[in-house]
C-alpha cells in the first residue's frame, strides 16, 4: 500500500547536519552515534532503503527557514535577520533539492507536473522487482523567502507547489505562538499564489488567519502536518485546528497530515514516562478523530514531520524507522475500515490532491 507523507524537513537536515537521505537508518544512525546531532534532532528516522520498505512513494520536501528570534544555538544555521536572509537560505534548500535529484536520479525525483506524477506512479505500481525513485513535492514552510508576490513565479518555476504563510508570526499573518490576523502582505501573497495554483498550507497559522484565509482564497487548501486540538485535552496553544477549522478545511474539500509526534498525540505526555506509553492506536485515534467528522475518509493523511526538530526518541513505541508506518494498516482495519478508506488514508488523499493542483506541464 502506497504512502504519501505530507511533511519532511529533508533539505533542513541536509544543511544543517549533513544528513544524506540515500543512506540507510542504520547508517546514519552509526555514522552520527555518541555526536551532537541525536542530541538536537533525536536519532533519524529517515532513509532511502526504509522509504522502499516502507513504500513511500511521495514525500512532501520542505524549504524551512526560522526568524533569528528563534535561533537554537550556534550549529542552528538556517535562520533569517531579514527577507533577504530568509529568499537565501530558501534558495540554498531549493538548490540541495535539485542538485539531489540531478546526482541520484534513480533514487529521488522531483514531482512538478501531472506528467512527473504519473511517470512515478507506474514505476512504484506496475514495476514489481527492484527500488523505485521517491518523488519529492516541493512545499515552502514560512513565506518570508518570498520578498514580493511577483517572485512567486521563480518560485513556482523551480518546483516549489504548496506555500504556508507561516511557522512563527510572519509579515503575512501570525503563527505558532505569535497570534495575529492576515495583514495587507497577506492577502496580497494569496493572491499572487491563487494565480499560479499554489495549495495553501494552513499549519502553523494563527486561527484568525486561517478563517480569513478559508474566505478570500480559491485554491486548494490542506494542513500538511496539523493535529485536531479536541484530542489534546490541556493545550492551550494555537498550533492545533480546532473543530470550526476542520469543518471549514473539510467543506473546501481539504486534507489535514497527522504528525506521529508524542506531544502532539497527548499533550501532557513527557520523555520521562518513555516512549511505551505512546503507540500507534493514538495515531488512528486522530486520524479517526477528522474522519468522523468529515463522514468519510477522504479528508486526512499522514504528514509525519519527521526529523522535523525530533527523532526516534520522540514518536510512537512502534516506529523504528519511517516504514513502520505500515503498522498502521492493519491498526485501520480493527476500527472497521475498509481497505478502499485505508488506501485513501496512507496516500490516495494525497494523490487525489496532487491529480488535481499539479500542472500538466511547466
Amino acid at each position: 500500500m502506497l504512502i504519501v507523507d505530507s511533511h519532511q524537513d529533508l533539505a533542513w537536515n541536509m544543511l544543517t547536519f549533513g544528513r544524506d537521505y540515500t543512506r540507510s537508518v542504520e547508517e546514519t544512525r552509526r555514522l552520527e552515534a555518541g555526536g551532537q546531532i541525536p542530541l538536537r534532532n533525536g536519532d533519524s528516522l529517515l532513509g532511502w532503503p526504509e522509504y522502499q520498505l516502507g513504500q513511500v512513494a511521495i514525500v512532501f520536501a520542505t524549504l524551512f527557514v526560522a526568524p533569528l528570534r528563534h535561533k537554537l544555538g550556534d550549529w542552528d544555521t538556517l535562520t533569517y535577520a531579514n527577507t533577504n536572509q530568509a529568499h537565501s537560505s530558501y534558495e540554498a534548500q531549493l538548490d540541495a533539492y535539485h542538485q539531489l535529484v540531478d546526482e541520484h536520479p534513480d533514487k529521488f525525483q522531483l514531482v512538478q507536473t501531472l506528467q512527473d506524477l504519473e511517470k512515478l506512479l507506474v514505476d512504484w505500481e506496475q514495476v514489481e522487482d527492484g527500488d523505485h525513485p521517491v518523488g519529492l513535492v516541493i512545499l515552502m514552510e514560512g513565506a518570508e523567502g518570498v520578498r514580493q508576490p511577483a517572485e512567486l513565479e521563480e518560485w513556482w518555476g523551480r518546483g516549489v507547489r504548496l506555500i504556508g504563510p507561516a511557522w512563527a508570526g510572519t509579515r503575512f499573518c501570525g503563527g505558532t505562538h505569535e497570534p495575529g490576523p492576515l495583514t495587507s502582505e497577506g492577502y496580497a501573497l494569496l493572491e499572487g499564489m491563487s494565480e499560479f495554483g499554489f495549495t495553501l498550507d494552513l499549519t502553523h497559522m494563527d486561527e484568525q488567519a486561517v478563517l480569513q484565509a478559508l474566505d478570500v482564497y480559491p485554491r486548494s487548501m490542506v494542513a500538511t502536518h496539523s493535529n485536531p486540538h479536541a484530542m489534546l485535552k490541556g493545550a492551550e496553544i494555537n498550533r492545533f485546528l480546532s473543530d470550526r477549522v476542520l469543518q471549514g478545511l473539510i467543506e473546501r474539500d481539504g486534507i489535514v497530515g497527522i504528525p506521529p509526534y508524542n506531544k502532539f498525540l497527548r499533550w501532557d505526555w513527557t520523555s520521562s514516562e518513555g516512549r511505551e506509553a505512546i503507540t500507534l492506536e493514538l495515531v488512528v485515534d486522530h486520524i479517526d478523530y477528522i474522519c468522523q467528522l468529515a463522514g468519510d475518509a477522504k479528508h486526512v493523511g499522514i504528514g509525519t514531520d519527521f526529523d522535523g526538530g525530533f527523532g526516534l526518541q520522540l514518536v510512537p513505541v512502534e516506529i523504528n524507522t519511517i516504514a513502520d508506518l505500515q503498522k498502521l494498516v492493519p491498526l485501520l482495519g480493527k476500527r472497521g475500515y475498509t481497505e478502499s478508506d485505508i488506501t485513501a488514508i496512507m496516500g490516495e488523499n494525497w494523490l487525489s490532491l496532487l491529480k488535481k493542483t499539479l500542472p500538466k506541464s511547466v
